[in-house]
């Protein structure tokens, strides 16, 4: 690739998305500048991958970068925003990766073309989808650019960003449930039946990534599997019966949840950013 790609923060998402990029080959070392606050973990990152460079300030990077992931946190933008602004081009691509930063108050803010994605922990095996949204500066060229460097780490999928929230829920938290769910149904069936972890977590691991497989190359839809799994009046069926009563709720109250707490992160970013235009 022909660009120097910048990151703005390399904590666990920021990392995650370097070390994708470098391992499908998209992006080489030499093409990538990086710039965090706690230094130690732009300079560990920069030692496992030589050839990464270190930015000395935020503003360096700015300066440098024709592309710059903004991957930090909702609190953080604030900040850098007001570090990062006067050197932002209006032919540099900005791409944040945090959910709450809505895109139209970045492009209030920055002359620069703008997107938004929501990477996933799944992009460290080149797997899993990469949410993609356009901002309204980006031209044709920068988006078939953008999407075929996201193509390498996972599947791009270009959302509204009213639907940014719940389908963040599922791409990018949804491991994080998954795990747990998975870590909930190895404990308990050790607690009920004496099973022993190290028996119980290979199997519900190995059970996942067979299911998965099914669903991705088995021709087997969501509902089919269970239909295929569960015989009716059988032991599977009386425990999805189960999980419809019981588990249904859970995941109802689990979206309100995320939602509630996602328009509030909106809000405290809106205000941040629009009390730091009014400054300005």
């Amino acid at each position: 690739m022909s660009k120097l790609v910048g990151f703005i923060g390399t904590g666990s998402m920021g990392r995650t998305l370097v070390e994708a990029l470098i391992r499908s080959e998209a992006l080489r070392p030499s093409e990538i500048l990086i710039s965090n606050r706690t230094r130690s973990k732009a300079q560990a990152l920069a030692e496992s991958h030589p050839g990464i460079r270190i930015a000395e300030s935020n503003a360096e990077l700015v300066r440098e970068a024709d592309w710059v992931f903004l991957c930090i946190k909702p609190r953080d933008y604030r900040e850098v925003l007001d570090e990062i602004g006067i050197w932002a081009g209006k032919d540099q691509m900005m791409i944040s990766i945090t959910s709450p930063v809505m895109i139209r108050d970045l492009e209030a803010v920055l002359p620069s073309k703008i997107a938004k994605i929501i990477p996933s922990i799944t992009h460290a095996v080149l797997d899993g989808t990469c949410l993609f949204i356009p901002g309204s500066r980006l031209t044709l060229q920068d988006r078939e650019e953008l999407l075929r460097l996201l193509s390498a780490i996972g599947t791009p999928l270009e959302i509204d960003e009213r639907h940014c929230r719940v389908a963040s829920d599922l791409a990018s938290c949804g491991p994080a449930f998954l795990a747990h769910f998975l870590e909930q149904l190895a404990r308990t069936a050790g607690e009920v039946t004496g099973l022993p972890r190290e028996t119980a977590i290979p199997l519900v691991i190995q059970m996942a990534r067979g299911t998965a497989r099914m669903l991705t190359e088995g021709g087997f839809s969501l509902e089919s599997l269970q239909e295929r799994v569960a015989v009716p009046g059988g032991i599977t069926q009386e425990g999805l019966n189960l999980l419809e009563r019981e588990f249904d709720p859970v995941l109802n109250r689990l979206f309100r949840l995320t939602h509630a707490k996602f328009a509030e992160d909106v809000e405290k970013v809106r205000q941040s950013l629009h009390e730091a235009e009014s400054k300005g």
